[in-house]
């Protein structure tokens, strides 16, 4: 079966963030998913959550994957994996937000809408990745309460692994 990936890389600047929804957005709707479909909004979700997760947690460059058309860790054929790697080596943390928290939630969403997700060490950082079955059930946001080194000439020191809710 043939698999189609492509990649985009993110500056380390939380307004790049939508520049990849976009980008995502346009990648998805080639592949024959449609723009209005509950898919793509779940995918758009799920990457916006990662390459925010990403850029915020390291302030370094991150970059963006998108597979579509193999099979994924299930064999599930059809699956669309995403995957954002970053240079920190530090695991992710899955929060728990109570109530009137503004931080914490993103990988709970992740966990809640993708049929699997995980990590993996990649170069000196990490990749997190996420499967979403084309197939199957999608579950809505409504519904469900690589080399990086840097750019060109940049060098991008990942920070330590100690993550805080206070993000000015």
């Amino acid at each position: 079966m043939q698999v189609l990936q492509v990649q985009l890389e993110v500056g380390p600047d939380p307004a790049e963030v939508g520049r990849a929804r976009r980008w995502a957005r346009s990648r998805l709707v080639g592949s024959g998913i449609g723009d209005d479909e509950p898919l793509a909004e779940t995918l758009i979700l799920l990457i916006s959550e990662l390459v925010t997760n990403a850029v915020v947690h390291t302030g370094c460059p991150a970059v963006l994957r998108m597979l579509f058309g193999g099979a994924g860790a299930s064999g599930a054929a059809g699956t669309v994996r995403v995957e954002v790697a970053d240079a920190s080596d530090c695991p992710p943390l899955q929060r728990h937000a109570e109530g009137s928290d503004t931080n914490g939630r993103g990988l709970e969403l992740v966990d809640g809408l993708a049929d699997r997700w995980g990590w993996l060490p990649e170069g000196a950082g990490k990749q997190i990745w996420c499967e979403v079955d084309r197939s199957g059930p999608v579950l809505t946001a409504e519904l469900s309460t690589v080399v990086v080194q840097g750019g060109v000439g940049e060098v991008c020191e990942p920070p330590s692994c100690v993550f805080t809710d206070n993000l000015a």
